[in-house]
């Protein structure tokens, strides 16, 4: 008669059993049932989301000509790829003609959502706004760019209203399409600010037309997301949450149903406020540490830590590049999902300096400034990670490190960040057998590997190498 198993061999079985993957599947995404700091894309298995996005990368084209020189969609997703990123948000505008203090005063921005037919011109000098006849080709570029990231692996958050601009590029030539003045309709949101309140009742009937339409034209896309607006102030709060329900009720009756977002609101933005909505992932500010120090998630909601938001680009570069691939990892180890504002090919003083001339020549022209290269590909690094582990069971337990940034399903898999340079740690491990393999951040190496064999308790590691690392164990099956 065999000898029955024995107790740890008996609780080592239910820890690997517990954080065993998933089968495979996919779908839409949507909030995972048992571990809600991630999506899911129906195969139970977690989806993390990071990568670069920049102003002009998806609805609209921008520029200091006019018409915009046409935003090369292709090169830059050949760019996410090569840095393994995932996810952009997919940004719009809703002004023709802008001006704003960063970088040259004035952009031009097409096409729209709406039709310019007149009769009479708008204040831009270009024909009026129909908001009763939309542009179809808004909503085809739409689809097909969706598509095209699609079939890279990427997924996009629909932006689908620029509350910045609103609130922050208004001028008297800027066409903007609510505005009474610039459509043949009767609707006016006045100066802009009323846009994104429920105050005047037939701007929201066109919004809703609006938002109807583009889930219309994508709704049976599975790498869909929507974000209601870029940073719409603190009083767009009721709005913005009806435009969630709105989503929500509207896509019930469709086929598929994709995840909304909630961006913090400037000015006056209020972390609390987009936890207590019902958006699916939310961006939060700077405070409560999103900036350098980010807390664990909960799992109340799916966070995209978007530096636009939380770490703005004057703080990360007065930060410097440890410190950048830093809150990378944090965020990752921590159940957050980092995003970087990039600015990609735009020339921006102390910002940002592509190297180049020509932005239309995607073989000779404009390359990305490489300063920016330390978060890029920290992004890519951590996606890698996600993708190694069984995320579904792992949830930040800063408790089982002395370094506090420590990514667990306890007993089976471990990913420990040390962002202090050399300094041993300890990690609080359950008994049993490991695969360790250590990883050079900064390098993007694997600087080691092996096995050790541990009693339950606190065990102390120190790096192979200098700089901040990553500790990687997983259980032997």
């Amino acid at each position: 008669m065999q000898n029955p198993p024995s107790i740890f061999v008996l609780a080592a079985t239910l820890f690997l059993a517990a954080c065993a993957a998933p089968p495979g599947a996919t779908g839409p995404l949507r909030v995972h049932r048992d571990n809600p700091r991630y999506f899911t894309d129906g195969s139970g298995k977690a989806i993390y989301l990071t990568g670069s996005h920049t102003w002009k990368n998806f609805a609209t084209d921008g520029g200091t000509t006019d018409p915009p020189v046409p935003f090369d969609y292709g090169k830059y997703l050949d760019f996410l790829a090569a840095y393994n990123h995932n996810f952009f948000r997919g940004w719009t505008w809703e002004l023709a003609r802008s001006t704003h203090n960063i970088g040259p005063r004035v952009y031009f921005w097409d096409p729209f959502i709406w039709k310019r037919t007149g009769p009479g011109n708008a204040t831009d000098g270009k024909p009026k706004f129909d908001l009763d006849r939309f542009d179809p080709a808004y909503f085809e570029r739409v689809r097909s760019r969706l598509i095209l990231a699609r079939d890279r692996g990427i997924y996009v958050s629909i932006m689908l209203f620029q509350g910045w601009a609103v609130e922050m590029a208004r001028n008297g030539q800027d066409g903007f399409p609510l505005e009474g003045a610039n459509n043949v309709n009767g609707v006016d949101a006045g100066g802009g600010f009323k846009a994104h309140t429920l105050e005047i009742p037939a701007v929201t009937a066109r919004q809703e037309a609006y938002v109807r339409k583009i889930i219309d034209t994508v709704n049976d896309l599975d790498n869909v997301l929507y974000e209601i607006s870029n940073e719409s102030g603190g009083y767009s709060t009721a709005w913005q949450v009806h435009m969630i329900e709105f989503i929500h009720r509207y896509e019930a009756t469709k086929p598929r149903q994709h995840p909304v977002g909630f961006t913090v609101e400037y000015k006056d933005g209020s972390n609390a406020r987009l936890f207590a909505s019902p958006a699916d992932w939310i961006s939060p500010n700077n405070a409560d540490g999103y900036d350098s120090n980010p807390p664990a998630a909960t799992g109340k909601k799916v966070i995209l830590n978007d530096t636009d938001h939380s770490f703005y680009w004057t703080g990360l570069k007065k930060a410097g590049l440890d410190a950048q691939r830093a809150w990378v990892w944090k965020n990752f180890v921590r159940g957050n999902q980092p995003l970087f504002m990039d600015p990609y090919l735009d020339k921006r003083d102390e910002r940002n300096s592509p190297v180049g001339t020509d932005p239309r020549d995607s073989k000779f022209g404009l390359q990305v400034d490489p300063y920016w290269d330390t978060i890029r590909k920290a992004m890519g690094r951590t996606l890698t990670y996600a993708r190694k582990v069984n995320l579904a069971a792992m949830t930040p337990q800063n408790e089982l490190s002395s370094t506090a940034y420590c990514l667990a399903c306890a007993g089976s898999e471990y990913v420990v960040y040390q962002p202090a340079p050399g300094k041993e740690f300890t990690v609080t491990l359950v008994a049993g057998t490991y695969a360790f393999e250590w990883f050079d951040p900064a390098a993007g190496t694997v600087a080691s590997t092996g096995t050790l064999t541990v009693g339950a308790g606190s065990r102390a590691f120190t790096a192979p190498f200098a700089g901040d690392a990553v500790l990687y164990l997983k259980a032997s099956r």
